[in-house]
């Protein structure tokens, strides 16, 4: 292999292809695109995806995403669907079949079975006169030009235009039914973004015993013990109805120090922080980290008409994974 040889310039012609091909295959979302979002729209069962090989993969991930933006999907492998798997099908669902050729004959060989269930039939392949694009009710052309592999063999441009074409289905879907961030959310409650869009401020907030408060009359010196014991780096400072006065912070005590003020005598009321930033228990998680970065503060006390209900700092958005 010569040491010489230019890497760069054939992944930029791979991407170049590939570009032109996604390019070609807007001139397919058509009326029979329409037709078939509208079928699965109106189905009152899942998406089965099938496909051989590549087509396979591509199928799998298509699934995922359908599954994922609010259309029930799954993937099943036309192999085994052979051996007892096609019992997963059932009426109302229906059958997106990929195949660039048209002709798999894995897939093929399930049509009969398909029809006599009366599962109506999606293909995609990029040859509208192969045999699954006429035994089908609706076709979806995914054609290119070429594809990337100078052989013009391995399958890449054509399952990128496969990819393509799924994800315009999906998220055609996916704005139709009014699929919102919250619904995206409840399908991905394990990732990081589940838990910005699914944590509230309620979820990771301190209560009860570990919530850091004392009186407006209390010394600095209590406040400070409360500081302290709570381990957040500041303290609430309530008056006798139990309504938020202020709050006392870590940045608070380095400014105090240099005043020389006696922290024995002096109530904690005289020398904090009036009208500090308040959020409401139920905000989302990630609202309370912008709020703190937006104004530069380490913590936010949590107010319901006025009355503390808790406190979190950033330490607890970092331990939950908000942040």
């Amino acid at each position: 292999m010569s040491e010489t040889f230019d890497y760069c310039a054939i992944g930029r012609r791979v991407i170049e292809i590939e570009a032109d091909a996604l390019h070609t295959l807007t001139q397919y979302i058509n009326g029979d695109f329409t037709r078939a979002c509208e079928l699965i729209a109106a189905a009152s069962g899942k998406v089965i995806v099938m496909g051989m090989g590549k087509s396979g993969h591509i199928g799998n991930k298509i699934a995922a995403t359908l599954a994922s933006t609010g259309t029930p999907a799954f993937f099943v492998h036309p192999g085994e669907a052979s051996h007892g798997d096609l019992g997963m099908i059932e009426k109302g669902d229906v059958v997106l079949a990929i195949s660039n050729s048209g002709e798999a004959q894995e897939i093929l060989t399930l049509l009969p079975v398909i029809k006599r269930l009366g599962i109506p039939l999606i293909s995609m392949t990029g040859k509208p006169e192969s045999s699954m694009a006429k035994l089908s009710q609706i076709h979806l052309q995914i054609t290119v030009a070429k594809e990337a592999c100078p052989l013009n063999l391995a399958p890449t441009s054509s399952t990128t235009a496969t990819l393509a074409m799924g994800d315009a289905l999906a998220i055609s879907l996916m704005e139709a039914r009014g699929f919102t961030a919250d619904d995206f959310a409840l399908s991905h409650p394990g990732g990081a973004l589940g838990r910005k869009l699914l944590m509230r401020i309620s979820d990771v907030m301190h209560t009860g015993d570990l919530l850091p408060m004392v009186y407006e009359e209390a010394s600095i010196k209590d406040a400070l013990l409360e500081v302290s014991r709570k381990g957040l780096g500041m303290t609430a400072i309530i008056d006798s109805n139990q309504q938020l006065s202020g709050i006392f912070t870590d940045g608070d005590l380095r400014r105090l120090l240099d005043k020389r003020i006696d922290i024995h005598n002096t109530a904690i009321g005289d020398v904090m922080t009036r009208n500090p930033a308040t959020i409401s228990a139920d905000v989302l998680a990630a609202e309370g980290l912008k709020m703190m970065e937006d104004r530069k503060i380490n913590g936010l006390l949590v107010t319901d008409a006025g009355k503390l209900v808790g406190a979190l700092n950033m330490h607890d958005l970092l331990k939950a994974g908000v942040m």
